[in-house]
């Protein structure tokens, strides 16, 4: 393999790896907020969007 293979090699390794690991972190995240948000909703807080939902 030639240097400059190894070294696109490696930039599309690292690429994908921060990739991978922004991924996992967002979905992560994602699930923390939803659990969150559960709890929230669960103590009596709604969001604002239903109170309008709700008015007649």
């Amino acid at each position: 393999m030639t240097a400059h293979a190894l070294y696109v090699t490696a930039a599309y390794g690292v690429s994908t790896l921060g990739l991978v690991a922004l991924i996992g972190w967002v979905l992560l995240d994602q699930r923390g907020r939803r659990r969150d948000l559960a709890e929230l909703e669960a103590s009596g807080l709604r969001r604002r969007s239903d109170r309008k939902a709700q008015r007649p």
